[in-house]
């Protein structure tokens, strides 16, 4: 008959009928482990199934695996895991994505499979962690969840992602107070005999964040120069210290104020005759902070000794990161340009530096408006 379609190649699918009323076609297609299978489509009308089986034949042409069965959540996690996350992010943020995989995606929706999962079984588990952690917990699962499944949809295994069709939970933000400066002088005062005085210092007048400040070696620091490199930092996952890249991944040189070049002019000296007793020279590549042993410091150690300190001065606790946004108020309110206040905390964004300049700037505006309000008193008092 004229009107008759031509049978298809062997392998590219027979569009077939239902009882129900729709149509079908099965194309063998690549699996992910290499083998073939049969994979099903389905539509309402012939055109709509024929649409979907060109389009697997397109992959099958281009070599682009197709799964006929995706894998549960609980399958994929693991896997994404140990080939996504640990080669290519840091070694904190794969603990931090493993605890969430652990304690919150798969029991709550491991046994979903990935084609399967749906906007609803996500908005179900935001608010179901939201009730038994906290509101920011869900959304960091949410995040990592998102981001796995981001993944997922470049191996083609889902073709949307469903978790970024979902709200993550409203968090409110930890309100910061920082030390005011009569309050910091008071703790650098009771910390000068400290021998991590200077650690302190650098925290609170160059705002750096703690695992720089115990990654630090002695060949990033140029005294003569007044200059600091701040290359790399100390951190703790798994009970075992590493030492690894910056937060941003790049190196930073970071100019060194009169008080940080005299804390750790002090501190250098006092290294060099504790090495000089035993008869060893202060090596450039030794940690500038560091035990007896010449191994780094545990940064948990640091923050005890951080709130030890400032209980025996009667001052409130902060946390020791707390200093470090103290340090970027004041160098907001010294009117030091958002720019280079990145730079020198080492943001990755300058979105992160705006938040501390939109808080400064409200007290600014506030004097402005006061001491307009004074000028116009003035005058209309003299009228």
């Amino acid at each position: 008959m004229a009107g008759q379609r031509k049978r298809n190649p062997n392998g590219a699918g027979t569009i077939t009928k239902r009882k129900d009323g729709r149509y079908h076609a099965a194309v063998y297609v690549l699996q992910p482990d290499g083998t073939r299978a049969r994979k099903f489509v389905y539509g309402k009308t012939w055109t709509e199934c024929d649409t979907k089986r060109r389009e697997l034949l397109a992959k099958v042409d281009s070599g682009i695996p197709v799964p006929t069965r995706s894998a549960k959540l609980a399958e994929w996690l693991p896997y994404w895991l140990e080939n996504v996350i640990r080669p290519n992010r840091k070694r904190t943020t794969y603990s931090k994505y493993a605890m969430h995989v652990r304690l919150y995606l798969v029991p709550l929706l491991g046994s979903k499979r990935l084609e399967t999962l749906s906007p609803r079984h996500v908005r179900t588990f935001v608010a179901e962690v939201s009730r038994k952690a906290s509101p920011a917990t869900a959304k960091e699962a949410h995040r990592v969840l998102r981001t796995a499944l981001t993944s997922a949809c470049r191996e083609e295994l889902v073709t949307r992602n469903v978790a970024s069709l979902v709200e993550p939970p409203k968090v409110v933000s930890r309100e910061s107070s920082p030390w005011t400066l009569d309050e910091t002088l008071t703790f650098l005062e009771a910390a000068r005999s400290d021998p991590l005085y200077a650690a302190f210092v650098l925290a609170v007048a160059m705002g750096l964040r703690r695992g720089e400040i115990l990654g630090l070696r002695w060949s990033d620091v140029d005294l003569d120069s007044r200059i600091l490199r701040v290359r790399k930092q100390v951190q703790r996952v798994g009970g075992e210290l590493y030492e690894d890249t910056t937060k941003t991944g790049r190196a930073r040189p970071v100019p060194l104020p009169l008080i940080c070049l005299a804390a750790l002019r002090w501190h250098r000296m006092r290294q060099r005759e504790a090495a000089r007793r035993k008869g060893e020279d202060l090596s450039p590549s030794s940690w500038v902070f560091r035990t007896r042993n010449g191994r780094p410091i545990d940064p948990q150690n640091i923050n005890r000794s951080f709130f030890r300190i400032a209980d025996s001065a009667g001052l409130r606790r902060i946390r020791l990161h707390d200093a470090r946004h103290g340090c970027a108020t004041l160098l907001a309110a010294a009117g030091v340009a958002p720019r280079v206040v990145m730079e020198i905390l080492g943001h990755s964004q300058i979105s992160i530096t705006m938040d501390v300049y939109t808080h400064v700037a409200q007290d600014t505006q506030r004097e402005a408006i006061s001491h307009m309000d004074r000028l116009l008193r003035r005058r209309l008092d003299r009228g």
